[in-house]
C-alpha cells in the first residue's frame, strides 16, 4: 500500500472510469486472489432496495485486470474518508489491503474493496437472464444501471482488457 511517501488505491469497476480523488499518477495492475464479477445487489447508487440493481464486487478465486492510482501520502486521509462513504454505504464490501502487480512489473500493495460474501447485498454469480432483467430496470443515485456496465466496459476496452462475460451481457442486453 505505502510505497515512498504514497499510497495505492485498486479499482476494479466505477472506480476505473470515476475515481472521485486525487492522484498523482494510474496504471493498469493486477490483482491476484479474487475476481470482478457482478455480485452485489446495489441499493443506493445503481438500484433501490425495491428494485437492486447488479454491480461488480471482488470474489474470492483468480484474478483481476484493474487501475491503480498512486495517492500523495498528504491526500491519504482525504481519500480514506471519501472511499468509505463511497463504497462503505452498506458496508457490503470489506476493505482490505492486496499485493497487486503494476504494468511496469513492479509490486506494491493496494487498498481494495472486496464482496462481503455474507452480506444481505451479496448477489453471487448470477445467470446471464438475471442480470440482463436486474440491470435493465435499476435505477439509483448514481444512474441507471445500464450506464454503469457500459462504462465499466468501455474503460476496460481501453485498458486492453476483455471480459468475456461482461462483452455477452453487453450483446444480449444490445449495447
Amino acid at each position: 500500500m505505502k510505497r515512498e511517501n504514497s499510497y495505492w488505491v485498486f479499482g476494479y469497476g466505477s472506480l476505473i472510469w470515476r475515481p472521485g480523488f486525487e492522484y498523482i499518477s494510474e496504471s493498469n495492475a493486477i490483482l491476484y486472489g479474487a475476481h470482478r464479477c457482478l455480485c452485489i445487489f446495489s441499493h443506493h447508487h445503481r438500484g433501490t432496495k425495491e428494485n437492486p440493481g447488479l454491480v461488480f464486487g471482488l470474489k474470492r478465486g483468480g484474478s483481476c485486470f484493474g487501475k491503480a492510482f498512486q495517492v500523495e501520502a498528504d491526500k491519504w486521509e482525504k481519500t480514506i474518508e471519501y472511499l468509505r462513504k463511497r463504497e462503505q454505504v452498506s458496508k457490503v464490501y470489506k476493505e482490505s489491503i492486496r499485493a497487486i502487480k503494476l504494468s511496469s512489473g513492479q509490486k506494491t500493495y493496494a487498498l481494495t474493496y472486496l464482496a462481503d460474501e455474507k452480506h444481505e447485498q451479496f448477489a453471487g454469480e448470477q445467470n446471464i437472464k438475471t442480470q440482463m432483467e436486474l440491470i435493465r430496470k435499476a435505477r439509483g443515485k448514481g444512474g441507471t444501471n445500464i450506464e454503469y456496465v457500459i462504462n465499466t466496459a468501455i474503460f476496460l476496452r481501453k485498458m486492453n482488457i476483455r471480459d468475456k462475460k461482461l462483452e455477452e451481457l453487453l450483446r444480449l442486453l444490445g449495447e
